[in-house]
């Protein structure tokens, strides 16, 4: 394999920043992923080398950079490909030294991760061996006619998995997705919780490799093996292949259905729901006759996976039949299904599973909506109303606060407050406090704290002068100043709620 054979994956996304013809046309002896600032000694000839400049930093100086170039070249790196993440691009600085010291470099994008790279390699590097007069690395004629067989019969994936490695002593198996979901598994494979299984893949233990197939980051299927050994490299990449045309058959199928999803969701959402319009699209996503059903909607900023994201999402929970398409604007809307005895756990595994979808692509935010379960189709407008605003809710929440919100949660004001429109908020702010806002400089601030704390301490003059570090005396006279300017009598609870809210927006 050579170096542009890399650049010519385009699952691998990779795009040449340096390198000329005779670069490029360097042969791969393997691949090593290092952050050292100086890896010579760890190096071998042939090398690519895959580095996420952790060790770089702009105020670093250009002989830093320099040394970690000039050390590939003298250990007979081929190419360094340098991760974008970390610094969202790759440093000029480090395009003049490969340039300089003659080394290939390759950009890698965010969503590439570095195990996909060696992968690729390691994969070609076995092909290559499988082309030669042996047999042991292939998968034996009589398993693959039996494979080939039991797919176009309809087998499932869990069937599959167990024919492909049944000649090979069982060993244990996880089919996972890149959020940690167990596809299926050999029957001698432990059950692996997701977090766990996520864990896995990202920490290197054992054997993985990718299913090759059109999926995103989000839902993408890893073969993984905790003791790889067992199974010869061309082996398990035929048996990859095999799941890789199961997988795309599996796609296939949920496309034809995406359509029918998009209808619900539209009905769903309509101004005037037609009953018999909504009956029919629930028939057709296999959701007709539910005990109860929930309605989530989730928005993923810069990012357009968030079908594939919200439906993983989704397939994490026990039970639930879903229907996802895109809903107004830049939201996701999805149907679900489910037990009325799993109604509250909706958005409680949603929010357990989430991190594990933001870990999938981790540049992106998250945010979703929940709302409250409904017993009949008639209740589905008024829960994509609860979800809706429990959404602006989570996109309106404090930073570190949790990215999904539950319509059962919205008790607060500051909470009832974050769905209510941006625009709307600041004219009831202006409205309200706007003689304080513009009292000056200095009393405009000052006011707005005293009567901050005057109405957290329960308009408490002395907690207040406490709190303020002020003269209670100071605290009647601000006090008053304040009611004097906003036209709101401070002994009434009625226009207490007024000025708390407008605080609050």
């Amino acid at each position: 394999m050579h170096v542009d054979h890399l650049l010519r994956l385009d699952r691998l996304d990779l795009s040449l920043v340096w390198g000329d013809e005779t670069l490029l046309g360097q042969e791969i002896a393997g691949v090593t992923a290092t952050d050292l600032e100086d890896p010579a000694r760890f190096l071998q000839p042939g090398e690519v080398v895959l580095s996420g400049l952790v060790w770089w930093s702009p105020d670093g100086g250009p002989g830093r950079t320099n040394r970690f170039v000039s050390a590939l070249r003298q250990a007979g790196a081929v190419a360094l490909l340098a991760g974008e993440e970390t610094h969202g691009e790759v440093p000029r600085e480090l395009v003049d030294a490969c340039r300089k010291h003659r080394v290939a470099l390759i950009a890698v994008p965010p969503q590439t991760s570095f195990r996909a790279v060696t992968e690729a390699v390691y994969l070609r590097q076995w092909g290559d061996l499988s082309g030669r007069p042996t047999s042991h690395h292939a998968l034996p004629e009589n398993v693959r006619e039996d494979l080939d067989r039991a797919l176009e019969g309809g087998a499932g994936a869990g069937e599959l998995l167990h024919r492909a490695f049944a000649h090979l002593g069982a060993p244990a198996c996880h089919l996972l997705t890149s959020s940690g979901r167990t596809v299926a598994r050999t029957g001698g494979a432990a059950r692996l919780p997701a977090p766990r299984a996520a864990d896995e893949l990202r920490g290197g233990r054992g054997t993985t490799m990718r299913v090759e197939s059109e999926s995103t980051a989000f839902d993408t299927w890893y073969l993984h093996l905790p003791e790889g050994a067992r199974v010869p490299p061309r082996v398990l990449e035929e048996i990859s292949g095999l799941l890789g045309r199961y997988r795309r058959r599996s796609d296939r199928h949920r496309a034809s259905r995406e359509p029918a999803a998009g209808r619900l969701v539209a009905a769903v959402g309509a101004l005037r729901p037609d009953p018999e319009r909504l009956r029919g699209a629930l028939e057709s996503c296999g959701l007709a006759g539910g005990s109860a059903y929930t309605v989530v909607t989730a928005v993923l900023e810069h990012g357009e996976d968030g079908i594939a994201a919200l439906g993983e999402a989704l397939a994490h929970l026990p039970e639930a039949v879903f229907a996802v398409a895109r809903g107004a604007g830049d939201e996701v809307t999805a149907v679900v299904g489910h037990p009325l005895e799993a109604a509250a756990g909706v958005g409680e595994r949603l929010r357990e599973v989430w991190p594990l979808i933001q870990d999938c692509r981790p540049q992106s935010a998250w945010h979703a909506g929940v709302s409250g379960p409904v017993g009949t189709p008639a209740g589905l407008n008024g829960a994509l109303t609860q979800a809706r605003y429990a959404l602006a809710a989570a996109r309106s929440a404090a930073p570190g606060s949790t990215p999904v919100v539950v319509q059962g949660e919205l008790s607060g004001v500051a909470l009832l407050l974050a769905g209510v429109p941006s625009e709307v908020r600041a004219i009831y702010r202006d409205t309200v406090l706007g003689p304080l806002l513009d009292a000056g400089p200095k009393s405009g601030p000052m006011l707005l704290e005293t009567l901050r704390a005057f109405l957290s301490h329960d308009c408490s003059w002395a907690r207040t002068a406490e709190a303020l570090h002020i003269h209670v005396n100071t605290v009647h006279y601000r006090v008053r100043r304040i009611e004097l300017l906003t036209g709101r009598d401070l002994s009434r609870l009625d226009n207490r709620l007024d000025l708390r809210t407008a605080l609050l927006c």
